[in-house]
């Protein structure tokens, strides 16, 4: 039986407000939530049982699947306390059943990629690994931890986010997916906190187990940002990364219940949840509407999130924007970039600018 570990258990506060009551893995990307598009690779991989890592809004992930009827077995760990990346797969651990050399697949419940996992189990069999990481390069690597490798891609090291860039060594990154072979998993202590990018890698390097890196020039996107949450759903929309989900590939998805007005314009991998109405003249451009949500004639959202039951008013301007649920934004708004809107906010009609208008100021009496 292939086995797999999904980490699910941050809080996804880069996100907010979305995920306010959401949890990150749930939240809807490309017409599904995100844990869906990895449990469909997962399975496509050859994958029968998955355990979900927990934590942050842990029963709302059973109430997810609890009608899920496909061949695969979904169990749960929940974490009490908070465990960190290697406390988190220690305590999943528990809940696998293969062999003590069986691989297990871990993956981050919060990475995009187009990495093959059929492909990285294969490697990790013929090279007899311990471990392999799958690694990406950036162009500019100083965000992240490093981790250089060999020329027969042993893992040599595992550096702290680099402040120079005499410290930039490698452009190779963690991408955040792993196979372990299942008895190092026990080797992970269990019950209290553990960071595996700091405490588990880098012991098994310095025992000389084999611990091995995938580089791969796979899509890889890490989408903890508004703007990389957005631009990550369009990408599986228009194809530039696969999902089994997503049998063809198109401008933009727009739910069967979803009216959109002939003169309206939804365009660059953009999706329409169930039940939203797009009014005469509006653009919407690589950006996630949800369900419910009501946008105005001649308003203009590009790459934004309005989540469900929000609307927005006519020739309203959103660039770079996210507004949360059950959010009335009025006419003639102009929000400006990285602008948050928390849940349940109301602004009047003409209410944020920021350019100019020639909208009169009303009278005090």
């Amino acid at each position: 039986m292939q086995e797999a570990i999904i980490l699910v258990g941050g809080k996804g506060t880069r996100l907010r407000p979305l995920t306010n009551h959401t949890p990150k893995p749930l939240l809807n990307v490309a017409g599904s939530s995100f844990i869906r598009h990895q449990i469909a690779k997962l399975m496509d991989a050859g994958v029968e049982h998955v355990v979900f890592a927990t934590s942050y809004l842990a029963t709302l992930f059973e109430e997810e699947f609890k009608d899920f009827t496909q061949d695969l077995e979904i169990s749960y760990a929940v974490e009490q306390v908070p465990l960190g990346t290697g406390g988190a797969i220690r305590n999943a651990a528990n809940l696998l059943r293969g062999p003590a050399d069986a691989p297990v697949l871990v993956l981050n419940g919060d990475i995009l990629s187009g990495l093959d996992l059929r492909d990285v189990l294969r490697r990790h069999r013929v090279r007899d690994a311990d471990v392999t990481l799958h690694l990406t390069r950036v162009a500019d690597p100083r965000a992240f931890g490093l981790v250089p490798t060999d020329t027969d891609g042993r893992v040599l090291s595992f550096l702290e986010k680099p402040k120079t860039a005499e410290e930039c060594v490698t452009d190779q990154i963690n991408a955040g997916c792993y196979v372990f072979r299942r008895s190092v998993l026990d080797t992970i202590p269990a019950g209290r906190e553990v960071s595996v990018e700091q405490e588990t890698f880098p012991r098994l390097v310095a025992e000389g187990r084999r611990v091995l890196g995938h580089t791969t020039e796979d899509y890889w996107r890490d989408l903890g940002t508004p703007l990389a949450f957005v631009h990550g759903s369009a990408d599986l929309v228009t194809g530039t990364v696969a999902s089994p989900l997503l049998a063809r590939h198109a401008e933009s998805l727009i739910h069967p219940t979803a009216a959109v007005d002939p003169t309206a314009r939804v365009t660059g991998g953009s999706t329409i949840g169930p039940h939203a109405v797009i009014g005469p003249h509006a653009v919407v451009d690589r950006s996630i509407v949800g369900g419910n949500v009501t946008v105005g004639r001649g308003a203009r959202i590009h790459e934004s999130v309005v989540d469900h039951d929000s609307s927005i008013g006519g020739d309203c301007l959103l660039r770079q924007a996210v507004v949360g649920c059950h959010t009335h934004v009025g006419a003639d708004n102009e929000l400006p970039a990285q602008l948050r809107l928390s849940c349940g906010i109301r602004i009047p009609a003409h209410g944020v600018r920021v350019s100019g208008t020639a909208v009169a100021c009303p009278t005090v009496h």
